[in-house]
């Protein structure tokens, strides 16, 4: 019989068909989970098209580094987009913090706490003034008078007065901040601090060595003996006093310790100083890098103004809410004249002494700018003072009503380099009274801009804005 045979095999060994059979079935039934697997894949997935819920997407952004990301961020035009994007993610939330660069302190435990650290970790620019008020159990409440300035708004009831104590943080906790501020950004470059003393700026100037910009508020004596350690200060401000809020003294000791100091200082404005003529006379002796100096609501005694002329380098002069410029000035021999100086600006102050007012465009002979705004006092007699300065190119009169058009043309016409000239809310300067070589001067310049009376400002305004012109598609509507 053949070897082949079914009889003759060995019944232990399995048989070349039964293999085939075999095959087949398990080839069937790989087959069919394929394919019940992709039937159930399919129909998961319209499952989840036709749910209501949203399946979150895979972040992409995760993949990118951090660095690329601030770097992008970094590229976006507008502030409120910045800020927005912040609520993206956590990352997100950390990545915008490290590009901060600026920021106002509210409440102070958010500088005590360490949370403004981890926040925003690359500050360069703080301002603590609204974080150092504290408001009583009263002034906390709604009721009240809400006051708006710039040291902050708050409310204060009606058993509280402003100059109280209470209402700035002590000093030692305002030096313990800055202890602390100075600790963790050394980088700082701009600081706004109030009610601070020598120790607490102390430790700044030790631990902030590239400090280019300080403001002090309620600012002393004592404290300016902490501000002489910064030797690369570049900015300074100093309020001294600020009607109804504080009152501190700011006298020639602390400008002479201030002087010899900070004898890199570019820019200096002293707001509610007092001093005189030795102070003035050290900032401009040692500070000999000095480029814009503003006086504003000054209480210095008279006399002082000679004292500029040691201001050498001096560019720009500033003058703003000053109730008077020097009472008792000293002779033309004696004054002197700044020799660099370029820019002169009057801003809210009483020009009614013509002697002073003399004075002081004697000291600024050399001006090729000069600025009035919103001054009182300025009439034809005391504007006649400024034909001293002969180089003037540019002049700005904006809200000198006393001043006329036969007052200005007597000194328009004597600078003979005049450039460019803005004559703009000044009621008693009238079209009328403009005489024929009044306006050839006026088609000769650069840049000039007419407009004396407040209603033809007005009126130049809203041509500007179209404010006439946006309504007329609404109230064509209800034509009949």
């Amino acid at each position: 019989m053949s070897s082949c045979s079914i009889e003759n095999q060995n019944p232990n060994h399995p048989s070349p068909l039964h293999c085939l059979k075999n095959d087949l079935a398990l080839n069937h039934v790989i087959c069919t989970a394929l394919r019940r697997r992709s039937l159930l894949n399919n129909h998961q997935q319209t499952l989840a098209c036709d749910s209501p819920k949203t399946i979150v997407p895979k972040d992409f952004t995760s993949l990118i580094s951090d660095e690329i990301l601030i770097r992008i961020l970094s590229k976006l035009p507008s502030k409120s987009q910045r800020n927005s994007n912040s609520l993206v993610s956590k990352q997100w939330l950390s990545l915008q913090g490290r590009l901060v660069r600026s920021v106002r302190v509210l409440d102070w435990d958010f500088l005590i706490s360490g949370r403004m650290f981890f926040r925003f970790p690359n500050v360069t620019h703080v301002d603590l003034v609204h974080g150092t008020l504290v408001c009583n159990s009263s002034s906390s409440s709604n009721y009240g008078m809400l006051v708006n300035h710039e040291i902050g708004s708050f409310r204060i009831g009606p058993d509280e007065y402003l100059q109280d104590d209470c209402v700035l943080l002590p000093v030692d906790e305002v030096d313990f901040g800055l202890k602390v501020l100075a600790s963790v950004y050394p980088n700082l470059i701009r600081l706004v601090v109030v009610n601070c003393s020598e120790i607490g700026l102390l430790s700044v100037a030790e631990e902030c060595l590239a400090m280019q910009e300080l403001v002090l508020h309620q600012c002393n004596d004592n404290v300016l003996v902490g501000i002489a350690a910064f030797s690369d200060l570049k900015t300074l401000k100093l309020v001294g006093v600020v009607d109804g809020f504080y009152k501190s003294l700011v006298s020639d000791r602390g400008l002479t310790i201030l002087a010899q100091g900070c004898k890199r200082l570019v820019k200096l404005e002293l707001q509610g100083c007092e001093g005189g003529y030795e102070g003035i006379k050290a900032v401009g002796e040692c500070c000999q890098m000095l480029e814009e100096l503003t006086f504003c609501d000054h209480r210095m005694d008279d006399g002082w103004l000679s004292a500029l002329s040691y201001c050498e380098s001096l560019r720009t002069l500033k003058f703003v809410s000053c109730k008077g410029i020097d009472r008792c000035c000293e002779l033309d021999e004696h004054l002197g004249f700044c020799p660099m100086l370029e820019r002169l600006h009057l801003e809210r102050c009483q020009l009614r002494d013509k002697q002073t007012v003399r004075a002081l465009f004697l000291v600024c002979q050399t001006v090729e700018e000069v600025v009035f705004k919103n001054c009182w006092g300025l009439n034809d007699a005391i504007f006649f003072n400024a034909s001293l300065c002969r180089r003037v190119k540019l002049v700005s009169i904006e809200g000198c009503s006393r001043l006329t058009t036969q007052g200005l043309e007597t000194v328009v016409l004597s600078w003979k380099e005049l450039e460019s000239l803005k004559v703009i809310s000044c009621k008693n300067i009238k079209d009328d009274d403009v005489t024929p070589m009044l306006s050839v001067l006026f088609s000769d310049l650069k840049d000039f801009k007419w407009c004396p009376g407040n209603s033809s400002y007005l009126s130049t305004r809203l041509a500007s804005s179209n404010m006439g012109k946006r309504g007329a598609k609404f109230f064509n509507k209800f034509q009949i």
